[in-house]
C-alpha cells in the first residue's frame, strides 16, 4: 500500500510538471517569444508607452517581426523599449527606420510598428536605437473627437441661423421666385462668355504683337532690335539738338538785332530813328517818292506821244498787231 501511495504521488506530480511545462510553452508560443528561433534586439526610446509591455507583438510593415522583450523607465519624460527581432530582418530594417506604439484593431493589444524609410540608410544591427514616432494615444484622440464634435455643433448652430434667417427673408425668396431670374441669368452668363472671348482673342493678339517685337518683325521689332534703326534714331535725335542749338543761337542774335535797333529809336541814334523820328528826313523822303511819280507820270505821257509820231507809229502798230494776233491764237 505504501509503494502504491508513493507511486501515485510521484504519478501525480509528473503530471502537473507536464501540465505547468505545456502551459508556459503554450504561453510563450501565444506570445510569440521566438522560443526556438534565433534573434536580435533593438531599441526604442518614448515619452509614453500607452499600456506597451512585455510579450507584446512587434511588426515591420504590418509583418510580424519579433515580440517586445522588457521596458525600462529612463527618467520621467523617457521609457526604453527593448525589442527581440528575428535575425531574418537584420537585411530588412535600417537605422533610420521609425518606430511608434500601435493597437491590434481598435481595442486590442499594443503593438510597436516599425516603418522603413523612405531615404537610404544603414541596417540596424544589434542594440541600435531605433528613431520614434509618438502616436496619438485613445485619450487624445477621443479629445480632439470631441473638440471636433464642439466644432460641429457650432457650425450647425450657425447654419441653422442662417437658414432661419433665408427663411424669414421676403426679399430672398421673392427673389428666388422670380421667373425672370434664369432668363436674366443665363443672359449674363453669356454676356461673361463673349466678354471671356473677347479677352482670350486680346490676349492673343497681345503674345503675338510679343511675339513679333522678340522676332523683330513689324516697325516696332525692327526698331527695337535693328541696330541700324537705333544708331539712326540716335543720329535724328542729335541733328534735333544741333538744330536747336542753332536756333537758339539765331534768336539770341535776332534779340540783339531787335534791342540795338530799339536802343537807337529810344536814343536818338542811326538811320532807323532818323526814318522813324525826324520829320526832316520823312518830308524828303516824302518828296522824293513825289517827285518819283510825277517822274512816272511824265514818262508815261512821252511814251504816249511817242506812239502818235509819225516815226514811231508803224512800230507801236506792229507790237498791238502781234499781241492781237497772240490772244486769238489757238491752245
Amino acid at each position: 500500500m505504501e509503494k502504491q501511495g508513493i507511486n501515485n504521488i510521484k504519478l501525480g506530480a509528473f503530471v502537473l510538471s507536464g501540465l505547468g511545462f505545456l502551459v508556459l510553452l503554450l504561453f510563450m508560443i501565444g506570445k510569440n517569444r521566438s522560443l526556438f528561433g534565433s534573434t536580435y534586439t533593438l531599441k526604442a526610446r518614448f515619452e509614453n508607452v500607452q499600456g506597451l509591455v512585455p510579450g507584446n507583438n512587434i511588426r515591420f510593415s504590418g509583418i510580424e517581426a519579433g515580440t517586445v522583450k522588457n521596458i525600462i523607465i529612463l527618467n520621467d519624460t523617457t521609457i526604453e523599449v527593448t525589442m527581440n527581432v528575428e535575425k531574418k530582418m537584420l537585411n530588412i530594417i535600417r537605422k533610420n527606420a521609425l518606430a511608434s506604439i500601435g493597437t491590434e484593431g481598435l481595442v486590442g493589444n499594443k503593438v510597436v510598428n516599425i516603418i522603413a524609410s523612405h531615404e537610404e540608410g544603414e541596417l540596424a544591427t544589434e542594440g541600435d536605437l531605433l528613431v520614434t514616432k509618438q502616436a496619438l494615444s485613445p485619450d487624445e484622440m477621443l479629445q480632439k473627437l470631441n473638440k471636433t464634435n464642439e466644432e460641429i455643433e457650432l457650425i450647425t448652430k450657425e447654419l441653422m441661423s442662417t437658414v432661419q434667417r433665408i427663411n424669414s427673408s421676403s426679399a430672398i425668396w421673392s427673389l428666388l421666385n422670380d421667373p425672370s431670374l434664369p432668363r436674366n441669368v443665363k443672359i449674363s452668363l453669356g454676356n461673361i462668355q463673349l466678354a471671356t472671348g473677347k479677352a482670350a482673342l486680346a490676349a492673343e493678339d497681345f503674345y503675338t504683337l510679343i511675339a513679333d517685337v522678340k522676332n523683330g518683325q513689324g516697325s516696332v521689332g525692327r526698331i527695337l532690335t535693328d541696330t541700324s534703326y537705333a544708331q539712326n534714331l540716335k543720329d535724328a535725335i542729335l541733328k534735333i539738338k544741333e538744330a536747336g542749338t542753332e536756333a537758339d543761337a539765331v534768336a539770341r542774335e535776332l534779340s540783339n538785332v531787335v534791342s540795338g535797333i530799339q536802343n537807337d529809336i529810344n536814343s536818338g541814334n542811326g538811320a532807323i530813328h532818323s526814318m522813324l523820328k525826324d520829320s526832316t528826313v520823312t518830308q524828303s523822303i516824302n518828296t522824293s517818292l513825289e517827285n518819283i511819280r510825277q517822274g512816272t507820270d511824265r514818262f508815261n505821257q512821252n511814251m504816249e506821244a511817242l506812239k502818235h509820231n509819225f516815226l514811231f507809229r508803224g512800230y507801236f502798230k506792229k507790237l498791238e498787231k502781234q499781241k492781237k494776233k497772240e490772244l486769238v491764237k489757238p491752245e
